[in-house]
This record gives structure tokens, sequence and C-alpha cells, in this order.
């Protein structure tokens, strides 16, 4: 998770070094390097976010004798017990990120502003990550030697 994190943290700082805006999203067609790091960061912003939830919140639960459920409620669960800051959040995020896979461009004002979105959610997954992290070596006991490092922040 460590790495998948910094591989997004990496896009992340690759595309928003520029300003973003529907100039910026009708130009992509005539800056092919550009829209290769746009498209990379939103791959890793969706992979990211679906191995937190679909495997590593899961993952986590099990391993504190819970019940997984539905998506919803492994969401709830975590933000029960403050591995999720927000779970209203992380369903926006989902959301965004179908839209940047599926509406990809077809309106360069609303991509902009969704990617700007996508800028602000990103940081959420470095906080769950390093909560579920920190759970494990304070109410699991484990050692932090025997761990992946902690994720660094994107600012």
């Amino acid at each position: 998770m460590e790495k998948e994190i910094r591989h997004l943290q990496y896009s992340w700082h690759r595309v928003f070094s520029e300003e973003i805006n529907a100039n910026w999203v009708k130009n992509l067609e005539n800056t092919p390097e550009t829209a290769e790091r746009m498209e990379a960061f939103i791959s890793r912003f969706g992979r990211t976010q679906d191995t937190i939830s679909d495997k590593l919140l899961p993952r986590w639960l099990m391993a504190l004798a819970e019940k997984t459920g539905s998506q919803i409620e492994i969401l709830n669960r975590a933000e029960r017990l403050g591995i999720l800051q927000n779970t209203e959040n992380w369903l926006q995020a989902r959301y965004l990120r179908n839209r940047l896979v599926h509406e990809y461009m077809t309106d360069p004002a609303a991509f902009a502003k969704d990617l700007l979105l996508a800028k602000t959610y990103s940081p959420m997954f470095s906080y769950t990550y390093n909560q579920v992290r920190q759970f494990a070596i304070d109410r699991m006991q484990i050692d932090p030697g025997e761990l992946p490092d902690k994720a660094k922040g994107f600012y």
C-alpha cells in the first residue's frame, strides 16, 4: 500500500505542478506527455482507492475478527473506529473516480473541476493507510519494523 501511495503522490505532484483549468484540459490533445501524466494520475487514484477499500480495510476488519459486509458497512465501521475520516468523502471520491475514467474530457471545464477534486481527495488515502498501520502498532501490538513504512504526506 505504501508503494501505491508513493506512486500516486509522484503522479499527483507531476500533474498538479501546473494550473489545471478548462484550457489545460483542452490542450491535452496537443501535449501527449501531459496527457500521459494525467492518465497515470487518474489510474493510480482509482487503483489506490480500490486497494484500500477492497483489500486493506476488509483484511484489517478480519484481523479484528469483525464482519466485513458491504463496502458501505466496511467504510462506516472504519470511520467509527477512527481509521477513515469521513465515509461520505470516501464515497464522493469513488463517484469522482468513475467520472474521471468514464467522462474523460467530454466537458473540459467539468473535467478540470473533477481533477482538482481528485487533488483534494488524494491525501485521505495516505491518511487511511497510516491510520490502519498505526492501529496495527497500537492495538494489535505489531512491531513497526515488521510493517511497511508510513506513507508520507502529499504536500
